[in-house]
């Protein structure tokens, strides 16, 4: 599933060609997403407005229109976007297209469905943007992403802090991949408690978290299966991945095999020299 860098990488190249285009008509496959499409609140909202700025909130992109109505889209497990002269072949999974008044077009590729399109009608978006916020956690670019907050959120909690970093309502954006290589990073076994770690350590989670997510936006996301960024070219960090897929490889600090697990259903990768699990 596309994480934040993933996301983050799809809004930069999305950034040039966006802003200050207005969409001239709309088309829908005729299949549902992980939500109904919203047809007529894109007929209504969407078409005949120019895109004003293009922002992220957690996994989501938020498309924002001049007159103040917000389209957000979500990426789901194999959703794409990019920009498509509007004479090209549209793909048989191009399920939402928004042709732009350049002569190109917008178009939201998703093989599973599992994606999600949204419209916040302009009469109640700064309401709906308001609650949708709150629903999420704080993000890990942001001011609040600090030691102190993660100590306070983390205080009283025995789940493993592998699953407190990938708990969408308490941080926004860190999944499987960068959660497991924040913590070999910072020297933590994923199966910690969350409540017991110290300031100390909760401070090198969080500068771990950020390097790594920046150096993956850098690299253009990670392809592990489906993901591509908006040129559809694919992402290049998972050539750096220390422990994620690695199992019975050599760590990269010490050379023990990196082992692996399973927290919440997910697979947790660790080296168990260079992460030893607390008593």
């Amino acid at each position: 599933m596309p994480e934040l860098p993933e996301v983050e990488v799809t809004r930069l190249g999305l950034l040039p060609h966006l802003p200050g285009q207005t969409v001239t008509a709309v088309f829908w496959s005729g299949k549902r997403l992980r939500l109904p499409m919203p047809v007529t609140a894109l007929e209504e909202e969407i078409r005949g407005g120019t895109v004003a700025s293009l922002d992220r909130r957690a996994k989501y992109l938020l498309v924002r229109m001049e007159q103040g109505s917000v389209l957000v889209l979500h990426l789901g497990m194999t959703g794409k976007l990019g920009i498509f002269p509007q004479n090209s072949a549209r793909k048989p999974h191009d399920h939402l297209c928004l042709s732009l008044a350049n002569g190109f077009e917008l178009r939201f590729n998703d093989a599973r469905r599992f994606g999600s399109v949204m419209v916040w009608p302009k009469a109640r978006a700064e309401h709906l943007e308001e609650a949708f916020s709150r629903s999420q956690g704080i993000e890990p670019f942001g001011p609040d992403f600090t030691a102190e907050n993660l100590l306070r959120l983390a205080e009283g909690r025995r789940q493993p802090v592998k699953l407190l970093l990938m708990d969408a309502k308490i941080i926004s954006g860190i999944g499987n991949i960068y959660a497991n290589e924040t913590l070999f990073a910072a020297g933590i076994h994923p199966q910690t408690p969350a409540g017991s770690l110290n300031a100390a350590q909760w401070r090198r989670v969080a500068d771990c978290a950020v390097a790594i997510l920046h150096r993956a936006i850098a690299a253009g996301g990670s392809t592990i299966s489906d993901f591509l960024g908006s040129s559809g070219q694919p992402g290049h960090f998972q050539l750096q991945l220390a422990v994620y897929g690695r199992q019975n490889q050599p760590c990269p600090s010490c050379g023990e095999k990196i082992c692996k697990t399973l927290l919440g259903g997910r697979a947790s990768f660790f080296c168990p020299h260079c992460q030893p699990l607390p008593p």
